[in-house]
């Protein structure tokens, strides 16, 4: 994939999703230069999701 901003392949790093003071670690595709981060549809129904429903029910 390639950044539509610096128009640069995209490279995969590990990135941190903050959600209600809790933190989540996963890799993504990333600009290395603006950082802008690619996060696939999957990602956001599944892992993210989990963690939000958990999050919330506490």
């Amino acid at each position: 994939m390639i950044c539509g901003k610096c128009n640069v392949q995209l490279e995969e790093q590990q990135t941190v999703f903050e959600y209600l003071g809790h933190e989540l670690t996963y890799p993504v595709l990333r600009c290395p230069v603006c950082g802008q981060a690619f996060v696939p549809e999957e990602l956001v129904r599944g892992k993210i999701h989990e963690v939000e429903s958990m999050l919330e029910e506490k």
